[in-house]
């Protein structure tokens, strides 16, 4: 079997995240960890380039986009997608995740989605190759 290089999209306050970087690790999969990645260790928050960031006005929340430290984390997280051949999607997560995932899927990558909990149903997910509710499945899909 070879060996993916796997871009995870997820949330920050997504508990299943760790669990699925663990197994595709441990699997032998190269993957990207947005939590933990080698140039900015510890990842990007938006606090660092505000303590106020939550009470931004829609103008703030754009001219934020090209604070350094808001385009040190965007490079990082999108030098890991070009470098990656495949997504796993891991719900629930918010827009981030799913811009990643709707670029990976756009670009004809593999693009797998997991659902290890209840979620709100949504018909787009047929873009993507699979869909699974296991991390079984994720690794089949493999």
């Amino acid at each position: 079997m070879t060996m993916a290089k796997v871009y995870v999209a997820s949330s920050w306050r997504n508990a299943y995240q760790p669990e699925v970087v663990r197994r595709l690790r441990e699997a032998g999969h190269a993957v990207y960890d947005f939590r933990n990645p080698i140039e900015n260790p510890g990842g990007f928050h938006w606090a660092d380039v505000d303590p106020g960031w939550q009470e931004w006005s829609p103008r703030e929340y754009i001219d934020h986009l090209d604070h350094p430290v808001a385009r040190k984390g965007f490079q990082a997280d999108l030098n890991a997608m070009l470098w990656a051949d495949v997504c796993v999607l891991v719900l629930p997560c918010g827009r981030s995740a799913h811009t990643e995932a709707g670029w990976f899927a756009g670009r004809g990558l593999r693009t797998i989605v997991y659902i290890p909990e209840k979620q709100e149903p949504e018909l787009m997910y047929k873009l993507f190759d699979t869909v699974t509710d296991s991390i079984d499945g994720v690794l089949q899909a493999l």
